[in-house]
């Protein structure tokens, strides 16, 4: 009998256990937009019965939401965010940066956010917690944490929902394919931690060879990450993340302190970060890009656009 097949431990990993699917992001998304009841979540979602049913006894077995009763006769229930499920926030509001600045525009509602502690429009924005500076990928060292070790991977069978109608005028419908692909994420995982090379990603990760195969060139038909020769190594190639890439960086930093903070093992977390503008180690939080302080889910205030009629 083999032995199993081991990988890194890796918080962005077990939280993409829970957040890396598509459906449950837009769930998620919805609920920010105000969403509560089934219909609610149906309309904004554009997801099928089943799939949203589903979705949200996982939502619920996970502790993101509960269900509260809201009508006796017959019985009918609202989903609400818990305290675990409203500090996914911050990884929303990177998605959702990303889309802004990334995305494709075209057929999509818009939002505009107003920081009501400082009263205006703004634009979320990563920071250090030490510095205040604006966070950039290129600026942050990696190196092995306390609890770093090895697992077992336990790839669940999710069906891809690239090019589905569902949340096809959502907010984050690009950013939620990229994320709710838990494969692609772990490959953009790789590349920032300097694992660049096609057999190390695929060791790093434990994917079969035909998985990340299709895996990377999507990921460079999306513009993410581009293949290169490698210089320290003639006839062999390398991954590389694009500038649309880095720019995604932000996202898997607050999935990261999201699963350190509910799935970190005992020792300490598998990753420690730095942030060499300052030198310190790095405490990511999201701000307000006018007044810098960070951002609370009840101190932010929105107004949706939602996207005009095809005329043709």
């Amino acid at each position: 009998m083999n032995a199993p097949t081991l990988i890194r431990t890796c918080s962005v990993w077990r939280a993409l256990e829970v957040v890396g699917d598509t459906p449950i992001l837009l769930i998620l998304e919805a609920s920010w937009l105000g969403a509560r009841k089934y219909d609610e979540l149906r309309s904004r979602t554009g997801l099928l019965n089943a799939l949203l049913s589903d979705r949200l006894k996982r939502l619920v077995a996970a502790g993101l939401m509960e269900r509260q009763l809201y009508c006796e006769r017959p019985p009918r229930y609202a989903y609400v965010m818990t305290p675990k499920g409203r500090d996914v926030y911050w990884t929303s509001l990177m998605m959702l940066r990303w889309e802004q600045k990334c995305g494709e525009t075209r057929n999509k509602i818009s939002v505009v956010l107003t920081h009501k502690t400082c009263g205006q429009q703004f634009a979320p924005e990563p920071a250090c917690g030490s510095c205040g500076e604006t966070i950039d990928a290129t600026e942050v060292e990696w190196k092995e944490g306390p609890g770093v070790g090895l697992m077992a991977p336990l790839y669940s069978r999710r069906r891809q929902q690239r090019g589905s109608s569902a949340g096809a005028t959502s907010l984050l419908d690009q950013a939620a394919q990229l994320m709710g692909d838990r494969w692609a994420s772990l490959i953009m995982r790789s590349i920032f931690t300097g694992i660049t090379r096609f057999e190390d990603i695929r060791l790093d990760t434990a994917m079969a060879t035909n998985i990340l195969t299709e895996r990377l060139q999507w990921l460079q038909s999306v513009g993410v990450i581009r293949q290169r020769p490698d210089p320290s190594s003639p006839g062999r190639n390398e991954y590389r993340v694009t500038r649309k890439g880095v720019e995604y960086f932000p996202v898997l930093l607050m999935l990261l302190r999201w699963g350190d903070q509910y799935y970190v093992s005992p020792e300490g977390p598998p990753l420690l970060l730095t942030h060499k503008v300052c030198g310190n180690p790095l405490d990511p939080k999201v701000v307000c890009s006018e007044c810098r302080k960070p951002l609370k889910p009840d101190e932010v205030d929105y107004k949706v656009i939602e996207q005009a009629p095809d005329v043709r």
